[in-house]
């Protein structure tokens, strides 16, 4: 019988405590007194007290609202996408990467399919366009060509161009890397391109080799050669050289190698460029 009162007390007692609540529906708590957290258990989270939790009423949207678009921020029409900015990888090395004779470029110009259209560069180094004719571009980034093309159309033919410029084939920098390596051959120079990374391109080291690699370099008309320890550059002891158009790279002890040995024997391990 006592155990039946005391059901019927706490019973009553729950109700009353139900209705003086209303709506509002405090945080459940656990046995420790702590909130229930969505990061922590309730044994981690510091215990709180029911008098410091703040509880918020409900609030109703006005007659006629549709509560779809309640509390939602106004969204602005969607802005033309610049293939670039989809690949991050590929805009950081398009912005070094200078155009020249035989490259093949991408032109569009948003809205205007008359502009938009596939040219390559002349072995002058210019490009035939719709209303501009002939446009240097040998020695510009993708980035400088858009803006020279983007002044030219908007000061005489179009108000507020969108030009976009993007270097389909690269044919006209190219490194060639001879001797001891696994994929000898002709690499085209596609940006700022170290020589670690073109050692990578062109499958490493052969077991044959060393790590010692000639770099024979034409420049003003003058022949020039540098050599260098791959196996320092990778342990940070030495600087990664940046590779130029037409360099020539000469890995372990191939037949051109042994050719320079006199050459080799008188170059310092520094990496600074000695003309022939």
């Amino acid at each position: 019988m006592t155990r039946i009162i005391v059901a019927a007390i706490a019973f009553a007692f729950g109700a009353a405590m139900s209705a003086q609540a209303g709506d509002v529906s405090p945080p459940s708590f656990g046995l420790s007194g702590c909130a229930n957290s969505t990061f922590l258990s309730c044994q981690d989270a510091r215990p709180v007290s029911q008098d410091q939790v703040e509880t918020t009423p409900k609030r109703q949207a006005p007659r006629g609202t549709d509560t779809r678009v309640v509390g939602t921020a106004t969204q602005e029409a969607p802005r033309r996408t610049d293939a670039r900015a989809a690949h991050p990888a590929k805009t950081s090395t398009a912005q070094f990467y200078q155009i020249g004779p035989m490259d093949v470029l991408d032109i569009s110009v948003f809205n205007v399919p008359e502009l938009t259209k596939t040219v390559q560069v002349a072995d002058t180094g210019t490009i035939n366009l719709p209303l501009l004719g002939e446009v240097p571009a040998a020695g510009k980034t993708a980035q400088q060509l858009e803006r020279d093309l983007t002044t030219k159309l908007g000061a005489q033919f179009l108000q507020n161009p969108q030009v976009t410029v993007m270097v389909k084939e690269n044919n006209s920098q190219h490194v060639t890397i001879q001797g001891d390596i696994d994929k000898p051959g002709v690499y085209a120079l596609k940006g700022k391109t170290s020589l670690l990374e073109l050692v990578a391109m062109a499958g490493g080291f052969k077991d044959t080799a060393d790590s010692t690699v000639l770099v024979l370099r034409q420049s003003n008309g003058k022949r020039s050669a540098a050599k260098f320890d791959v196996a320092d550059i990778q342990k940070g002891a030495a600087e990664d050289p940046i590779m130029q158009s037409d360099d020539v790279i000469v890995a372990g002890s191939s037949a051109i190698k042994k050719g320079f040995n006199a050459v080799l024997r008188a170059l310092p391990l520094a990496g600074l460029f000695t003309v022939l």
